[in-house]
């Protein structure tokens, strides 16, 4: 079992920053993919960036450059940078984790889920 919980949510103006944390408790050996998502009121659950087991980080376009998405060295924590916040970024941010070999951007193939931490930028 893997238990994850997000902290580092706020309220920002727009061109701000935000780091966003997700504890990850429980055993993350062999292959898997962690990920951040974000829901924004009306709509459907995204994928925003993701980290395999070989350190490979995709972004969705409109984060790349942005956003920067790492771990710790234990593996323990997973880290969301954002930068150069835009209103359009406001949302629910959740972590979550597959144990499927590659990063899907469809919240469905994944396994566990955070509570969500909440982001929101004003203009």
């Amino acid at each position: 079992q893997v238990h994850m919980v997000e902290s580092g949510g706020g309220s920002v103006q727009a061109g701000g920053s935000l780091r966003l944390s997700c504890a990850v408790f429980g055993d993350t050996y062999g292959y898997y993919c962690m990920g951040w998502f974000r829901q924004a009121p009306g709509k459907e659950r995204e994928g925003v960036a993701y980290i395999d087991s070989y350190g490979k980080t995709p972004y969705v376009d409109s984060v790349k450059g942005r956003f920067t998405i790492s771990q710790d060295n234990a593996k323990s924590t997973l880290y969301l940078q954002m930068n150069s916040l835009k209103p359009e970024d406001t949302a629910m941010y959740y972590c979550a984790l597959t144990w499927r070999p590659y990063c899907s951007p469809r919240p469905n193939e994944y396994n566990y889920w955070g509570q969500g931490t909440q982001v929101t930028v004003s203009s």
